[in-house]
This record gives C-alpha cells, structure tokens and sequence, in this order.
C-alpha cells in the first residue's frame, strides 16, 4: 500500500459563525503547499462547540456545509474531514464527515456526548463504528471525547490502521490528551492521528491544540501547539514492521459491545 501524506489544520474558530468559518478554512485548504491524500478540520469546526444554539445552527446533509466539502475535496483532490452539526428525522448529530473528491460522503456519530458541557441534552449519540478506506488503508473515525473510552476504540484483529479523532479539546485536561493519543496508539498498534482547535472559544474557554501524528510504536510523528497546518506521512512498511515485531493484538482478550 502507498503511503498516506495526511495536512492537519490546527484552527481557532469563530464562535456560531458558519460562513466566516468555512471561509477562513477555505483559505487555509487554499494555502496547503504539498499534495496530500487527506485534511483534517476539527471537531464542529463551522460552529465551534456551541451547546446552546444547536437548534439554529445544525445543518441537514444536503446544506451548504457537505456542499462546501465536496467542493473543497474535489479542488484539493484529496478527502476533506472534520465533524459538524447535523440535523437528521427531527434529532441533532455531533457527525464526523468524510467527504472524498468524488463527492461521496461517509459519516460516523459521536459516540460519547460530553456531559461536562451537556453535550447529551442536545445531541443524540451514535451507536455504530465506522471505518473507512482510503487508498488501502482502513481508518477509524472517532470524535474527541470517544478518546477516553478504550473499549469503544480497540482495534479487533488489526480491523484498522489508524485511529481518527477530531477534536474541541480544552488546556485544562490537555495533559489528558496527549497521554491518551500515544495510549491509543501503542495499545491498539495503529497510527492515531488527530486535530484539535486552538484560541479561546465563546464559554471563554482555551484550547492549546497538540494536534498529533502518533506511529504504532507510540512515538511522535508531527505535534504542533500553535496555528498552523501540520504535515505527517503514515508509512505503511513501518506499520507492518511493528505489528510483526510487537504482535501483542494476538494476547487480546475477547470482548462485544452490549
């Protein structure tokens, strides 16, 4: 399999503000310099993470955010990801994106609602996994709070190849956060790769970024603590050294989510 060159976005975002959103992201896609395959915007990075407005601001499939992606994917050719509010049969979804430069569109639906922001009185959770594909490898898509729960993330016999999380992760528990991507990454044998916001949102909370590129081994592959669009390569010979080395997915105990 090729080698996947992945552009991390690492953003503030303007508070409930949609257009100035998706054009301030516009510019930055605009401004990645190196051919890549993926691009990763942060967690409701047209919105930011407004709890209270959900029902003004959720967007249907068809609004002019997928719309904006699809574009976005097929100018860049390479898929555009990032979760955004969605409205869906009368119910609110956090919903992880993933728009391919064909104009196809997978999603995935935040599993864990953040309760310290009451994230479960306006969103429904989602209760499926989603792993998709992208020029041979498979790739898990997950939404910032999914990683603290191990058991929602662990990789099945190797069923995927890198972890995703995009993410409103704030300063206060960023130490969290960075110790539980390279956990994610060295339990799972998987890349993890992850974009996070950065600036003060409109609670008054800061966000620092440490958006990630973490290898299987559990080592640092990119890592950026400021605004700026961050470049990583996922080596698939050195995913497949590791797993053969470090084969530790064949000890794992047998489990199914009830």
């Amino acid at each position: 399999m090729k080698d996947l060159n992945i552009a991390i976005i690492q953003s503030p975002l303007h508070w409930e503000s949609i257009d100035t959103n998706l054009s301030m992201f516009a510019e930055k896609i605009n401004g990645i310099t190196q051919p890549v395959d993926l691009i990763m915007l942060p967690e409701t990075f047209t919105t930011g993470f407004a709890m209270k407005n959900v029902s003004q601001l959720a967007e249907k499939m068809e609004g002019r955010t997928t719309e904006w992606m699809q574009a976005q994917a097929s100018a860049k050719n390479a898929v555009i990801c990032g979760s955004v509010m969605i409205e869906e049969d009368g119910k609110h979804y956090n919903r992880f994106l993933w728009v391919e430069p064909n104009g196809n569109i997978e999603h995935y639906n935040k599993r864990h609602l953040f309760r310290l922001a009451y994230e479960q009185n306006y969103f429904q959770s989602g209760d499926t996994h989603k792993i998709v594909q992208l020029h041979g490898w498979n790739l898990a898509l997950n939404v910032c709070y999914d990683l603290r729960f191990p058991v929602w993330c662990r990789n099945v016999d190797n069923a995927y190849d890198a972890l995703l999380f995009v993410a409103n992760w704030p300063e206060p528990r960023v130490l969290h956060w960075d110790a539980l991507l390279r956990a994610r990454a060295i339990e799972n044998l998987s890349y993890v790769l992850a974009c996070n916001r950065i600036g003060v949102d409109g609670t008054g909370m800061n966000h620092t970024g440490h958006s990630a590129c973490i290898a299987p081994d559990g080592k640092q592959v990119a890592f950026s603590d400021k605004e700026e669009i961050i470049y990583a390569t996922l080596d698939y010979k050195y995913l497949d050294k590791t797993r053969k080395r470090f084969a530790f997915y064949k000890d794992a105990d047998e489990f199914s989510l009830s």
